[in-house]
């Protein structure tokens, strides 16, 4: 069994969509977030270093050329020749919505790009922005708004320093809904003082709130962090395989089938990847994933 079989995943949800394959390009547009220039916290989350999750983190070119770099790659890789543009790297709709409407034009100007993907936090998403992003979509393009929710508990979000609350997610994707438009939610499994039992909980609220999409992705330790600093003085324990693959499984068979799964995992630069090892290991990470999915259906059948 492929993933894809045992689960719809955004590649598959596109090309059923389109007949074609569809992938996500990031672009780094050098944003910044609420909780790191001051205007409701310093430092941003206590996880957070971009670079290790944007290939174009480090002095990012233009959109253009972030663009032209990604193509390359992806067309060797997987053969795709239609493109999603991500806009990744921290909050991408912070700031002025003329400023946000130039980048995101710039964007849809490449013929091969058929969309945009805006990853941004819950308190950062103004209805002037969803109006614009409702009415690309009105024009045809393929629009998905990423919420970094992260988790449902305050406590844990306050803990990590992220700046908001569970209510901003649901005043915000209450709103994204009215514009129609396609949210995407982000969970993270392995949150410190969390256990298998928050990420279950957070995935019951979430499905509550009817996103289109989620996408889940183990906590990664990675250099420059304040939760690296915790891990190497033993205050955080980090996942293990195992456990996070039968936590992801669990979430899985608590979604709705028509339920877009974005990503499963996720990797981090192996020059800053401090732990858990086996975060560099995707296919492993994907297969295990898989394994256990076909596993669980195969009881299911037999029962």
């Amino acid at each position: 069994m492929y993933l894809d079989q045992a689960v719809l995943t955004f590649g598959r949800a596109m090309r059923e969509k389109y007949g074609f394959k569809v992938h996500k390009l990031a672009i780094d547009a050098q944003f910044s977030c609420p909780n790191r220039d001051g205007s409701k916290g310093i430092g941003g989350c206590t996880f957070c270093n971009n670079t290790s999750f944007s290939p174009n983190a480090r002095k990012p070119p233009t959109v253009d050329e972030q663009l032209d770099a990604g193509r390359r790659v992806i067309i060797k890789r997987t053969g795709a020749t239609r493109y999603l543009a991500y806009f990744q790297a921290y909050t991408n709709t912070y700031a002025d919505i003329h400023y946000l409407k130039s980048l995101y034009d710039s964007a849809l100007a490449h013929q091969d790009v058929i969309g945009l993907s805006i990853g941004t936090r819950p308190d950062c998403v103004p209805d002037a922005v969803l109006s614009l992003l409702s009415e690309y979509q009105r024009q045809g393009y393929e629009i998905w708004l990423e919420l970094g929710l992260q988790s449902s508990f305050d406590k844990t979000l306050d803990a990590v320093n992220r700046g908001h609350g569970f209510k901003e997610y649901q005043d915000a994707i209450k709103r994204a809904q009215r514009y129609n438009l396609q949210v995407c939610t982000h969970l993270i499994v392995g949150l410190p003082g969390e256990t298998m039992q928050h990420s279950l909980t957070s995935m019951s609220r979430v499905l509550e709130s009817r996103p289109s999409g989620i996408k889940i992705h183990p906590l990664h330790i990675v250099r420059g962090t304040q939760i690296a600093r915790q891990w190497k003085s033993g205050e955080y324990q980090p996942l293990s395989l195992n456990d996070y693959v039968d936590t992801v499984v669990r979430m899985v068979k608590m979604a709705p089938e028509e339920l877009i799964f974005h990503r499963l995992t996720g990797t981090a630069a192996e020059d800053l990847l401090l732990a858990p090892a086996w975060c560099s290991k995707k296919w492993l990470v994907l297969n295990e994933i898989t394994r256990k999915l076909e596993q669980y259906k195969a009881e299911h059948v037999n029962k």
